[in-house]
């Protein structure tokens, strides 16, 4: 047996979301012989029923969370950032944050809980100047009846898959979107740095705060991608807000080692083809990573990777929501 092919058995998949969703998730330090020392990703699942399960230790940790709403969900992918040191304690303590913070009914409630979150962090991760750590987020809050809400920080996607096209829902948080904000940069050559090609510089991280409202310096709140402030061609992808989600497609929350190669639009281009008659999500995610190792794109690099599915059951794709300001 091949010792780079992937292990059916780490696709976690046995969540209750039904009847509304199917979802499963997998994170690995790397594809085929291209493995990092370490895993610095993480993931958060919350079900139904409360049941948590995330990375500590680059281990799966389960907990029954006391008090959670039947029928609310959590879900979400880490990508802590190594560079900068404690990258893997960092999506690691952001995880554990997850699991405390209480189930919420809009996107500006999801909001101040993770602006809270981030500043108590980066208390906590107060190294010496220069050294704070930091981990992209991209979440979805799965409230009881109504539709998900995004929150999202970073360089991870959450991705539409559908029988003929995967199309980005969130906006990279990289130095082509800060160019873009500013005027510098054209809707054509944006898409060509950020999805035609790969590179591993971010302008926002949790924990490590934004270097969106002043590239010279790194400032500690976070800055959110907002109608108001991005261009028009990227308007409608703010980081927070409400998603409606189609019947015939599928939902996937992954790590950018998904598309660390030459050409990702290229690489991406394939999913609707790789996913086409996946009888549910843990094969969808297994396929994402047989992808890679039997058909890697050109150029891939060494990465963590994590890929986590949420596919829409039939007759529950279309909830009616809150608007997305409401107060719970």
């Amino acid at each position: 047996m091949n010792p780079y092919m992937p292990d059916p058995t780490d696709i976690l998949s046995a969540f209750q979301f039904a009847p509304r969703y199917d979802v499963a998730v997998a994170s690995r330090r790397g594809s085929g012989p291209l493995q990092r020392p370490e895993n610095q990703d993480n993931f958060v699942v919350i079900d139904f029923r409360g049941e948590a399960c995330h990375l500590l230790d680059q281990e799966v940790r389960r907990a029954q969370l006391a008090g959670w709403p039947a029928g609310h969900g959590r879900v979400a992918v880490l990508d802590g950032m190594g560079g900068h040191g404690h990258g893997r304690e960092a999506a690691e303590a952001v995880a554990a944050g997850l699991l405390t913070i209480p189930p919420c009914h809009s996107a500006a409630e999801l909001g101040r809980h993770l602006d809270r979150l981030h500043a108590e962090l980066q208390r906590h991760f107060a190294f010496e100047a220069g050294a704070r750590p930091g981990t992209t987020l991209t979440m979805l809050e799965l409230p009881a009846g109504a539709a998900p809400l995004l929150y999202h920080v970073g360089d991870s996607r959450l991705y539409e898959i559908g029988p003929e096209h995967a199309r980005a829902l969130t906006v990279d948080h990289v130095p082509a979107t800060a160019a873009a904000i500013a005027g510098r940069l054209d809707e054509g050559g944006w898409w060509r740095q950020v999805h035609g090609a790969h590179s591993p510089q971010i302008a926002q991280a949790f924990i490590l705060g934004n270097a969106f409202s002043n590239p010279a310096h790194l400032a500690d709140p976070l800055f959110e991608l907002t109608p108001l402030n991005l261009p028009s061609w990227l308007c409608a992808l703010p980081d927070r807000r409400v998603l409606r989600l189609r019947e015939d497609a599928s939902y996937l929350l992954a790590s950018d080692g998904f598309w660390s190669c030459l050409h990702p639009d290229r690489f991406v281009d394939r999913w609707p083809d790789v996913l086409s008659g996946a009888p549910d999500a843990a094969t969808m995610v297994g396929r994402l990573f047989a992808e890679l190792e039997q058909a890697p794109p050109d150029g891939l690099h060494a990465d963590n990777l994590t890929a986590l599915v949420l596919r829409p059951l039939q007759g529950h794709a279309d909830e009616t929501a809150l608007p997305d300001e409401a107060e719970s």
